[in-house]
């Protein structure tokens, strides 16, 4: 679903983020995200915002919106999801692990801009809409649960009432009469010469079958064109298509449908009321795990593997239990406590089984059932010391700082770091008479071909995980000498030092940086399409606010009731 970059357990060798090569030596490695305006005026602070006990910038946000697409594509998920709520099926059809695969691009498997058609997934998608046509229309059981209630009995006034009641459903918006009308001569009354058998019956077959092709289907069209104060508000329907695929990842169900047709959701009292009751639905709980899980790589915890006779805490219920655990505490920071991302990174809690309780050296009595546990604080601290970031992000003996630095440079910070060099040498085995830091410094850090980011961004975040092992144990030796996680870096503009990532994380979390850059990935993941230079004032002040104690919850309320979720640029861009 999204780009990811292989686990380390996979790769073939240390070196994918090792020694950037002399190439990098020229190249600029920003930990401010300096690399464009909108970047470097999202994350560097001016001074004036509020401070983790302050109080959020007044409303209303900033309302500048980029050029985006009025047609982003449907993900295969969602393709999945709304075949499955538009038929009223018992369960997903599964036709889509038939399609041709995306090549997605960004964080998240939701890019619009890289939601392409090509000949075979077309192909794929004639297969899948004549399959599910034929399977619901000649289900009498099945046909009855779409067909709109007090239809009529007569059967073309009752085609008509399929249309009408189906299409709105299909298209996210009302069909007009010309659709209605072609939808009647063009297809249902040549249903019976074209497929046989009963007339009703083949005709509405014909009619799912053209619109599951439609493009209004596939794509999420808007055609609202009437500009006001340079940009173009959307109308009720299309505010409800992209609050229901943002949170629901399907099309709109009963209640936005309502709202839409009552033209409520232009109202900001009734907007909101809408977002807080899709929030509170199980589907936006799954929405919230999904953001995370791909932000923070949670794939990635499937591929650890490490030898039981080195790592007794290493069971086959290891990969699955660590999953769990991140799962639960998102769950319990966002919806339970309804805490932000401060929380998030500094929680001094997580959820333990027998398998984690082994690794977290727990007293007490577990079983396979997860249960929340308060652990060492000073060892501890939120989800960068949970298991499933640091076995993840380690190699089958020893930790990789490398990995580790990465993953919070690009996913915590949005620093911007080059793209590795092909064929880089991999960093030799840890010598004897050596530690795990100073083998991986000797050939990345000062004095290397490698220094120009990994001495600065990558290894002093990379070490600061040091005291954890392969599988997230934590330790204070490395082969009989002492762990050294100390390091230097530049939060906010402003050099700051730390003992180990347990202090890096409570700094991370007082940043402008780490705030906005959180912000910048919620509206990545709820608008389906990368941050642009008009963003960059919206992020400012999400993430001002998210630094002052918001919830995650209300961050993303936030971000899908400001004018960049409910209107639209006069510029258009093409998918």
């Amino acid at each position: 679903m999204h780009n990811k970059t292989a686990a380390p357990d996979a790769l073939a060798s240390r070196s994918s983020w090792m020694l950037l090569g002399l190439a990098l030596s020229t190249a600029a490695c920003t930990g401010t995200i300096g690399a464009t305006p909108f970047e470097q005026d999202v994350l560097q602070p001016d001074g004036g915002g509020p401070g983790p006990d302050g109080q959020p910038p007044p409303t209303p946000l900033p309302v500048s919106i980029p050029a985006t697409s009025r047609a982003p594509r449907l993900t295969h998920a969602q393709w999945e999801n709304t075949a499955r709520d538009l038929l009223k099926l018992p369960a997903n059809s599964a036709l889509s692990s038939t399609f041709a695969p995306d090549t997605l691009a960004g964080t998240f498997g939701n890019n619009g801009t890289s939601l392409q058609v090509g000949q075979q997934l077309w192909t794929d998608y004639q297969t899948a809409a004549e399959t599910l046509a034929s399977r619901v229309a000649r289900d009498s059981a099945a046909l009855a649960r779409i067909m709109p209630p007090g239809a009529p009995a007569e059967p073309r006034a009752r085609a008509r009432a399929f249309v009408e009641h189906v299409g709105l459903r299909a298209y996210r918006r009302p069909l007009t009469a010309p659709e209605i009308d072609s939808y009647l001569t063009a297809l249902y009354d040549r249903g019976a010469a074209l497929l046989g058998g009963d007339a009703f019956v083949s005709g509405v077959e014909l009619v799912l079958r053209a619109m599951l092709q439609s493009p209004h289907f596939l794509y999420r069209f808007e055609t609202s064109t009437e500009a006001r104060e340079a940009r173009i508000p959307l109308n009720n329907y299309e505010i409800a298509t992209r609050l229901s695929y943002a949170l629901h990842n399907t099309m709109p169900d009963e209640a936005l449908f309502a709202a839409a047709a009552a033209g409520e959701l232009t109202r900001p009292d009734t907007l909101i009321t809408q977002v807080r009751r899709l929030l509170a639905d199980d589907r936006a709980k799954s929405t919230v795990r999904t953001f995370h899980g791909q932000l923070y790589e949670w794939d990635h915890f499937q591929d650890v593997r490490r030898d039981p006779a080195r790592f007794a805490q290493y069971t086959p219920t290891f990969n699955a239990s660590m999953l769990r655990e991140a799962e639960l505490f998102v769950d319990e920071v966002i919806y339970q406590e309804r805490r932000g991302l401060t929380r998030l990174l500094t929680a001094d809690f997580t959820f333990a089984n027998d398998d984690l309780a082994r690794v977290y050296s727990l007293p007490g009595s577990f079983d396979r059932t997860h249960r929340r546990v308060n652990l060492n604080p000073t060892q501890r601290r939120g989800m960068l010391t949970q298991t499933g970031f640091l076995a993840s992000r380690a190699y089958a003996v020893d930790p990789d700082p490398i990995h580790r630095g990465v993953a919070v440079n690009l996913r915590l910070l949005c620093a911007t770091l080059p793209n590795p060099p092909a064929n880089v040498p991999a960093v030799p085995p840890v010598a004897a008479g050596s530690t795990n830091r100073q083998t991986v410094n000797a050939h990345t850090g000062p004095g290397t071909c490698g220094a120009a980011c990994h001495a600065t961004l990558i290894n002093p975040v990379g070490f600061a995980f040091e005291s954890y092992d392969s599988v997230g144990a934590f330790r204070t030796t490395d082969r009989g000498m002492a762990i050294d996680s100390a390091g230097e870096y530049q939060l906010d503009g402003v050099d700051v030092t730390f003992d180990n990532i347990v202090t890096f994380a409570t700094q991370m979390s007082a940043s402008q940086q780490a705030h906005a850059c959180y912000a910048r990935y919620w509206l990545e993941f709820l608008a389906g399409r990368g941050p642009q230079l008009e963003d960059a004032a919206l992020l400012r002040a999400l993430g001002e606010r998210s630094r002052a104690d918001l919830p995650v919850l209300e961050l993303i309320e936030q971000v899908l009731t400001s004018p960049t979720m409910t209107a639209r640029s006069t510029v258009e861009v093409m998918p």
